[in-house]
């Protein structure tokens, strides 16, 4: 058992139930670990990690994006770096990939040992980490030091709910949240559970919605997760969003997250920003913004098969 800075505990998950996940979930090669209070089940790389995340270093200029994984965090997290660094559609960084200009602090602890060693060999992105980091070590969270270097204005992505993160986090930092209908979350993390490598679910929709219901997917419980935020939803540095509103009412969503973050953008700006971070257009953008590491990190006969990040963009 560890023992956490957040005062959380890090149990390993063991027999039967590592057993059944580890069948399931290809990509889990290095076991799991439940943390309470709160149930929450993570890779046991979460534990190298856990403590800088706690105490991670924010700023009063971010803005952090935080979901449980399949809220409509690609999309919102174009939206808030769109707002905040190309409300006129001119800024050539557009077309570099999403995480490279929004970074994901946590993902790290879901990155395979195989894969960081092809991240880390790969030209362009080690040129890319010693750009920004070069007295980081990559093996040593690639993902966590790119976040902790960014240059201001930084817009952050995290799955973590708020007890995983600084109880004063907003007493310094905006944070957008974006909840979503459950029934929509679990098709789309089925989807993306079978994409990437790093999780390579080979069961069944039945078998992925009894892990649902049991609070046993990576990040979760979803319902504690959306809880957390909720309860904090009246702190002026939250902004609550409901992923069919801003589907519904798009322009409305865009108008609310201007006076949040106050940006100041006009109506005709606004009206890029809506057309820009469309699904269409989005959808249009992702082969033209590929990243070289997607091959490593996605199931192509999925990509081909079912899709890849954009498929629908619709609800059940």
């Amino acid at each position: 058992m560890t023992h956490l800075a957040s005062g959380h505990t890090a149990e390993a998950m063991q027999g039967e139930e590592l057993e059944r996940q580890e069948r399931d979930f290809k990509g889990y090669t290095n076991g799991l670990v439940r943390l309470n209070p709160g149930g929450w089940v993570l890779p046991s790389a979460y534990t190298k990690f856990a403590d800088r995340l706690y105490r991670f270093e924010f700023r009063e200029s971010d803005v952090v994006v935080m979901t449980w994984p399949k809220c409509g965090t690609t999309w919102m997290q174009e939206i808030v770096w769109t707002m905040r660094n190309n409300p006129d559609l001119d800024n050539p960084q557009a077309m570099v990939p999403t995480h490279n200009r929004v970074p994901f602090m946590d993902f790290d602890m879901l990155v395979p040992g195989y894969m960081l060693e092809l991240m880390c060999q790969d030209k362009d992105l080690k040129s890319s980490f010693k750009e920004r980091c070069p007295d980081g070590d990559p093996m040593d969270g690639m993902f966590y030091q790119k976040a902790m270097e960014m240059a201001d204005p930084r817009t952050i992505k995290t799955h973590l709910p708020f007890s995983l993160l600084h109880p004063q986090l907003l007493d310094t930092t905006k944070v957008v949240y974006v909840a979503r209908n459950p029934k929509d979350v679990v098709v789309s993390y089925l989807h993306h559970s079978r994409l990437l490598k790093c999780h390579d679910f080979k069961g069944s929709l039945d078998q992925f919605v009894q892990y649902f219901v049991d609070d046993e997917l990576v990040y979760g419980p979803y319902w504690l997760h959306v809880k957390e935020a909720w309860e904090k939803r009246d702190h002026p540095n939250l902004h609550f969003v409901f992923y069919e509103d801003l589907k519904s009412k798009n322009m409305d969503e865009l108008q609310k997250l201007n006076q949040f973050m106050k940006t100041n953008l006009t109506e005709e700006q606004l009206q890029k920003v809506a057309k820009h971070t469309s699904f269409s257009e989005m959808k249009a953008r992702e082969d033209k913004a590929i990243d070289p590491m997607d091959d490593a990190f996605m199931n192509q006969d999925i990509v081909i098969s079912d899709g890849g990040f954009f498929r629908k963009g619709l609800s059940i």
